[in-house]
């Protein structure tokens, strides 16, 4: 049944102390293992990026927000897909026994033996040092797979053909770039063998550091979701390129805090290539340079803000008051009237 944090914790202890293969079974031996029970039929990727550690998860089913259940990952510790007949304790679980410094490959086995219906789970595990392990049950529905290569795993069930994962294993190899780019590039590997023979309805990507830093929101890199669409991953591609572009505008904006408004204005530079036709990215650039003075500089990037929304316009009075930029009626109304405003 799933667990509560509280169950979790007593759970981890006696991880420590004892062989993984007797967790469950100090469970309650009358728990009815159907009420775990949810059948996510699916085909995702866990893999951690031996350059820069990050971990990561990327999953694709003709299933309602299979981002809310299937995907698991934490810095330092570990990434987890559990679907088929989904058990979510797989997931938290197992990330709490890797962060004790279990590897993949005993939390996996260790898990799936004290399972009462193993026979119907798959799940793929990545522990921080690269390390895998993989499991599909009997009872996993055709076509069923699973491989695991250098520091990922792939696996899928319930697909239309028998080669989707081959395709996943060939095409994240194959695939330079970032973490997040080749998760993705495995999943319309997947999608072009046919993938999920039900059809498509929802898709996710998780990354996270590789090591915590304290303060854990900063340190998931992606978290996207589709819940539902036609084309979950068309969608989940165009959030990763918006996702991307606001990483530069976060770091821009890091930029400025500190004082580097060079690099800011280079940040902010590669958000706009990545958003063409977006007026956020080009409004607080130009803010960035008004408010150190760069007016003739930024003026240019005001007219095309308030070319494609003009309501930019109706903001720049208000900003002197929050000190974003200078307290001149001068400078407010020549960039009110950039662009012939």
């Amino acid at each position: 049944m799933p667990l509560s944090r509280s169950r979790i914790r007593l759970l981890l202890c006696a991880a420590i102390l004892t062989p993984l293969g007797a967790i469950r079974a100090q469970e309650s031996p009358d728990a009815s293992p159907s009420r775990s029970v949810r059948p996510v039929h699916t085909y995702s990727i866990v893999a951690r990026d031996p350059g820069t550690g990050e971990l990561g998860v990327a999953v694709q089913s003709h299933w309602f927000s299979v981002g809310s259940s299937v995907p698991w990952a934490e810095s330092g510790v570990g990434a987890i897909a559990t679907q088929s007949f989904i058990d979510p304790s797989y997931g938290a679980l197992g990330l709490d026994l890797m962060r004790t410094g279990k590897s993949a490959e005993q939390v996996l086995s260790g898990l799936v033996q004290a399972d009462a219906t193993p026979q119907v789970r798959q799940v793929g595990m990545v522990d921080a040092t690269g390390g895998t392990a993989v499991f599909t049950g009997d009872l996993a529905i055709q076509y069923a797979c699973d491989r695991q290569g250098d520091g990922f795993t792939v696996q899928a069930n319930l697909m239309h053909h028998s080669t989707v994962c081959d395709a996943m294993f060939s095409a994240f190899t194959a695939t330079d770039g970032d973490l997040a780019g080749r998760l993705v590039a495995a999943l319309l590997a997947a999608e072009g063998e046919g993938g999920d023979i039900r059809g498509r309805q929802s898709a996710a990507l998780l990354v996270v550091a590789a090591r915590p830093s304290g303060r854990p929101w900063e340190d998931r890199i992606f978290d996207l979701r589709v819940e539902d669409s036609a084309d979950p991953l068309g969608e989940l591609q165009r959030l990763l390129e918006v996702a991307r572009a606001y990483r530069h505008m976060n770091a821009g904006d890091g930029y400025v805090t500190d004082g580097d408004i060079d690099s800011a204005v280079e940040e902010y530079r590669k958000a706009e290539a990545l958003l063409p036709g977006e007026s956020e990215p080009l409004f607080w650039h130009a803010v960035t340079l008004a408010s150190v003075g760069r007016i003739d500089e930024s003026l240019p990037l005001f007219a095309a803000s308030f070319a494609l929304r003009p309501e930019w316009r109706e903001l720049v009075p208000r900003l002197p008051a929050a000190e974003l930029l200078p307290d001149d009626p001068d400078v407010v109304r020549r960039i009110v009237e950039a662009g012939g405003g």
